[in-house]
């Protein structure tokens, strides 16, 4: 069975208030694009786990696909499969690619063994694994708040708008994003700007908190939105707690002076 993960965007991003369990609250649009990778499951008779494409740092065990078929393996006695990820999306960018090959796992895995699962269900799984992967399990707009695992409806057209998506060479942790940021309730809410607001009003009021933490540290993240804006871009931002910046065109610039890993329009 092949699947492709895509990648997410926030629109907007306010960090609230720390909880007393050490994560914070937030609140946030979750937007996914069709920026995918490559993912294979089939059945074998031993376990194989291989990768291609963008080198993923750190140890194989600790890859959020093998965590998604132990946790399903150890409950629903699966039997042993290959699997092989084809990496396109960029790692500490603020797009939840691992998230995404994550519930993409347990969405195949549930699939290819007729596990007979509930979105509902394999958002649980989902949970066990980041804060960001239940988000990929149904894969739609949705404002998310909590710890961004808490999902509701919201009204957002941006279909026939162009988005232009960047990725800095740099890495981001978010450990570092959120060490400098600091938590506080925002002039006008999230849901409020979205539905409410014309795209061309967002930079005004939209923002990603981790902005204030993230650029004083590099300076070259801050400098490709100011490029977008320049290139004319109505709304630009950082994605999750960066590196990836994204612009938000009316049409397809003629001229871009940065190189993008995805662009097109969206529907």
């Amino acid at each position: 069975m092949v699947v492709f993960p895509n990648t997410k965007i926030n629109l907007g991003l306010n960090i609230l208030s720390r909880r007393d369990d050490g994560y914070h609250n937030i609140s946030s649009v979750f937007y996914p694009l069709p920026f995918e990778e490559i993912l294979e499951i089939l059945p074998a008779e031993e376990f194989q786990f291989n990768t291609s494409g963008l080198t993923i740092p750190g140890s194989t065990e600790n890859n959020l696909i093998i965590k998604a078929y132990e946790l399903l393996r150890d409950q629903y006695k699966l039997p042993p499969v290959r699997i092989h990820l084809h990496k396109i999306i960029p790692m500490g960018a603020g797009l939840g690619g691992g998230s995404a090959d994550a519930a993409f796992a347990i969405k195949a895995l549930n699939e290819l063994f007729e596990i007979g699962l509930s979105e509902k269900d394999m958002e649980g799984h989902a949970g066990k694994l980041g804060s960001d992967c239940p988000f990929f399990i149904k894969n739609k707009i949705v404002l998310a708040e909590g710890t961004g695992t808490e999902f509701s409806s919201i009204s957002l057209d941006l279909k026939g708008k162009y988005l232009v998506l960047v990725c800095p060479e740099v890495h981001v942790s978010t450990a570092e994003a959120y060490g400098n940021v600091r938590p506080g309730m925002p002039e006008k809410g999230i849901r409020e700007i979205l539905e409410k607001m014309p795209v061309t009003e967002w930079k005004h009021y939209l923002k990603n908190d981790f902005e204030t933490s993230v650029f004083p540290l590099y300076p070259e993240i801050e400098a490709v939105k100011n490029t977008l804006y320049s290139s004319g871009a109505i709304y630009a931002s950082m994605s999750g707690s960066g590196s990836s910046v994204y612009g938000i065109f009316d049409s397809e610039p003629a001229d871009l002076p940065v190189e993008a890993v995805w662009s097109g329009v969206l529907s």
